[in-house]
């Protein structure tokens, strides 16, 4: 059991990691999640970094228009920005088009205008380009312009400002593909001195941003990300460095800037290390745009790499972090700078993930050896203990080293194992109590199986001494029998009749020890205890006798008998064997004595013979006395009693009259040693009306003085009433 117990655990084991090398959906959306909590738990803390973000909100629409904005309102925030010491300008905007709002744009687009103008005032109008004028400030300082996918996939692809290094088997092959790049107007895109991919939403569909691309592939080269361009314009770099494995195509390490080496997933894509959303890091915009200068504002501003975007509701930039906070689109760029600006990076990468496999192999191949050598409950208290080690190794290596390790595969796999198996063993525990269960009730009654299930009987070697009533019953007449068929006929007459016989002691609580032979042992009070076994083991007697008859008249064969003899007394009940094989069994004098009393009913000549000690708890059963017997192996004579039916015999005239002229028999009998004829005969005549097997008891009872020679003794110790009434 133990191995098989192993077996299906490794198999268990080996499963899981397929699913885990499979990665599906569940597994990931789990592990993410638990990286989720292990932020919200241990979020990076706010430090004041040269980063800012000049927020778009309701006030600034309210104040200055609606969205969008027109060109020269942009070209005076970007003037504005750089009069307060920006050190570079970064719109989380995307400027596809040429500003509808323009007056060049509306005396194109609306004829009837131009037939109340002069000829001078429509060539003034039409020289007023506001992305002319927004060109124009960006080029008088250093501005970061964003693209997006876009779904023109006609549109001309255009490329990035910055150069690409790329060391290793192509590693930025495996960035995501931007398909079609949303165009920047190309008098916008000659102006700004970088371009960079303002996307933030999750590649795998998740409605959480917890990693953002660094770079993207496209048809015109590589682009960097909004946050990585701003930081290489700030720094004056014109090249990023792509560091990849020499043997894997596709596979992306680190981005160097500058001196800035940024650790990537293989995607090329950065896990967001995110802090607790602060005021500090907002500027309205429409503070920027006020009349003067602020003198708090040049302290927030100056020297600083200032994001422009929106937190308005409307504008639909609010995204989800990691830390279930909703924040606008552009705080997740300028928590990126920070995050590379302090090197403050979450490590995830193959070896960790290796890690995470090996430590959910140690823990399935602790759970599984504690539990096919100790079973369920100390592999429960194993789990737990590794579950502890593995939950705090994981928040240290989060807390003090940043790195993501994923617990919730070791956990989670582990308990499916623990699961599976235990579902196992419970399927084959059930399996084997059904087959037990199924066996054990061919030897005991329904009634008392279910007492030993509810009472929870335990198997083992031992015993416990209980009064039981044991009876042997032995098939006669069988040895003629079989020299009249064959062995298999045979079998099938010996199985039929067990059954029958068998059937009766199940049918009165009885347990049947064994068939030996041509014999059946069975007895009551064991292992269930019932408070009147002497009763159930006579009726059982009297029934097989009915079931005797009814098997004889099914078959066509010379008829045969049984011989029953029972005892009660005190035995020693229990599992008695080697530590390999044994059986539950009764052992002691009290079993010796029914083996021998069976035996004696060929002395007495009828088939259900008792002992006295029976006799004392079968107060509405019909008995006759049957004498002293010499049993083989006992020093003194033991008494006996024929057992001839239940209480509707006892009660009848007959038996009642029988009974009478039974004792009188007996009485004369032990007085003068020999037998009344006249009585004899009488009592041979009511036999037949009560019992007929009662015809051969009385006929073999001459022959018999010796067996009543015990009366004789009690008589002269005990006197006359002793015997008699």
């Amino acid at each position: 059991m133990r191995r098989i117990v192993l077996a299906v655990g490794i198999s268990l084991l080996a499963i899981l990691i397929f699913v885990r090398g499979m990665d599906p959906l569940p597994v990931r959306e789990l592990r993410e999640t638990y990286f989720d909590y292990l932020q919200a738990l241990s979020p990076r803390e706010y430090v004041p970094l040269p980063v800012r973000v000049v927020d778009v909100d309701e006030r600034s629409l309210e104040q200055l228009g609606q969205w969008p904005w027109p060109r020269d309102l942009f070209a005076e925030l970007t003037e504005k920005l750089t009069n307060y010491g920006a050190a570079v300008i970064i719109f989380d905007v995307l400027f596809a088009e040429p500003d509808r709002m323009s007056p060049s744009s509306l005396v194109t687009r609306f004829s009837d205008m131009q037939s109340n103008l002069s000829q001078g005032e429509i060539e003034s109008l039409s020289s007023l380009d506001t992305d002319k004028i927004f060109a124009d400030a960006i080029a008088q300082t250093r501005v970061v312009l964003g693209v997006a996918v876009s779904r023109d996939v006609e549109a001309e692809p255009q490329r990035a400002k910055a150069g690409f290094v790329e060391i290793g088997n192509q590693p930025g092959l495996g960035a995501p593909y931007l398909q079609a790049p949303t165009p920047v107007l190309p008098v916008l895109m000659d102006a700004a001195a970088g371009i960079g991919g303002v996307s933030v939403n999750p590649l795998d569909g998740s409605i959480y941003v917890r990693k953002v691309p660094l770079i993207w592939n496209s048809d015109a080269g590589y682009y960097p990300s909004l946050s990585l361009e701003a930081l290489r314009v700030a720094f004056g770099a014109s090249t990023y460095v792509l560091q990849g494995a020499a043997d894997l195509p596709g596979y992306l390490e680190t981005v160097n800037l500058a001196d800035l080496s940024i650790p990537t997933l293989p995607d090329g894509q950065l896990w967001v290390r995110y802090r607790r959303e602060s005021p500090e890091l907002y500027v309205s915009a429409k503070d920027v745009l006020a009349d003067g200068y602020d003198p708090v504002l040049i302290d927030k501003l100056q020297g600083n790499i200032v994001f422009v975007g929106t937190s308005a509701a409307g504008l639909l930039d609010i995204r989800t972090t990691a830390l279930r906070e909703p924040v606008p689109g552009v705080s997740i760029h300028a928590q990126m700078v920070e995050q590379i600006l302090l090197q403050d990076f979450l490590v995830r990468n193959d070896l960790v993930e290796a890690l995470e496999i090996l430590t959910f192999v140690i823990l399935g191949v602790i759970v599984l050896g504690v539990m096919a050598w100790f079973g369920p409950l100390a592999s429960i208290s194993a789990g737990m203990l590794t579950a502890v080690v593995v939950l705090g190794g994981s928040w240290f290596a989060f807390v003090r080293l940043h790195i993501l390790f994923d617990a919730t595969f070791a956990l989670v796999g582990g308990f499916l194992a623990f699961s599976g198996l235990a579902a196992y063993q419970f399927i084959v525990a059930d399996r084997d109590k059904r087959k037990i269960r199924k066996s054990f009730s061919h030897y005991v009654a329904q009634s008392v199986l279910d007492q030993i299930e509810r009472s929870g009987h335990h198997v083992e070697l031992g015993g416990i001494n209980r009064e039981v009533s044991l009876m042997f019953c032995d098939i006669r007449n069988f040895t003629p029998l079989t020299e009249t068929v064959t062995a298999d006929q045979m079998v099938s007459l010996l199985n039929n009749l067990f059954t029958k016989l068998g059937g009766k002691i199940l049918a009165q609580s009885g347990t049947i020890d064994k068939f030996i032979g041509d014999a059946i042992m069975a007895f009551w009070n064991a292992p269930v205890e019932t408070e009147n076994h002497r009763v159930l083991a006579a009726q059982a007697a009297i029934d097989m006798r009915s079931a005797l008859v009814d098997f004889n008249s099914e078959h066509d064969h010379k008829p045969v008998s049984c011989a029953i003899g029972i005892n009660a007394g005190i035995a020693c009940v229990g599992n008695i064997g080697s530590s390999d094989r044994f059986n539950y069994s009764a052992i002691g004098d009290t079993v010796n004595v029914a083996s021998r009393i069976e035996t004696a009913c060929r002395q007495v000549d009828y088939d259900i013979l008792i002992t006295e000690s029976m006799r004392e708890g079968l107060a509405d059963f019909a008995m006759l006395e049957a004498g002293y017997l010499g049993l083989k192996g006992k020093s003194m004579r033991i008494q006996t009693h024929i057992l001839i039916g239940g209480k509707a015999v006892k009660d009848s005239k007959a038996f009642q009259e029988l009974e009478r002229l039974h004792r009188a028999l007996i009485r004369d009998f032990a007085k003068s040693g020999q037998l009344d004829q006249t009585r004899l005969e009488a009592c041979h005549a009511l036999a037949l009306t009560v019992e007929p097997g009662l015809e051969t008891f009385y006929k073999k009872l001459p022959e018999r003085g010796n067996d009543f020679a015990e009366l004789l003794n009690e008589k002269e110790n005990l006197g006359e009433a002793a015997l008699i009434e």
